[in-house]
């Protein structure tokens, strides 16, 4: 299930797992890689400090050898239950760079939000993403479709 606003994608999905499992997907840096990126795309490098103020770093490669690097800071770590973060794009070091760096528009602010919540439902896990600051249209569009292929790579590598 999916739904946009005017600057924000949100994508509720199911995934046969425990809740502790889809957990440990996001923030622990060997089970993120697995999953992190569209698909054909990879996840080659990912740091994450888990706490308030912490920052993560990760890298996703495209097909043909391009890197995008995004990190930001957790504003609320509640275990088992929610995370909510900045997202930004970056340069390999962790430095904030513009959109425009990776050759997209200069519409995408430079700081958006991310919320992400874990719920038990009937023995799996409910999980509802809420990006939020991204420009309506195709970088939405983008936005959700790369989040979907994300999430089917998440499922596949909780089973």
């Amino acid at each position: 299930m999916a739904s946009q606003n005017s600057n924000e994608v949100t994508i509720t999905r199911i995934f046969d797992a425990p809740r502790e499992l889809v957990w440990r997907a996001w923030t622990v840096p060997e089970h993120y890689m697995r999953w992190w990126g569209p698909k054909d795309f990879t996840s080659p490098a990912c740091e994450i400090d888990l706490r308030v103020g912490g920052k993560y770093l990760n890298c996703m490669r495209s097909s043909d050898g391009q890197d995008y690097w995004g990190t930001g800071t957790y504003r609320e770590v509640v275990p088992l239950e929610r995370l909510v973060y900045t997202d930004s794009f970056a340069d390999e070091n962790g430095n904030v760079v513009p959109a425009s760096h990776y050759g997209m528009g200069d519409d995408i602010p430079i700081e958006m939000q991310v919320t992400v919540t874990f719920e038990d439902y009937e023995g799996k896990t409910r999980m509802t993403l809420k990006h939020v600051g991204i420009p309506a249209g195709e970088m939405s569009d983008m936005t959700q479709a790369g989040w979907n292929e994300s999430f089917d790579k998440l499922a596949a590598s909780l089973s």
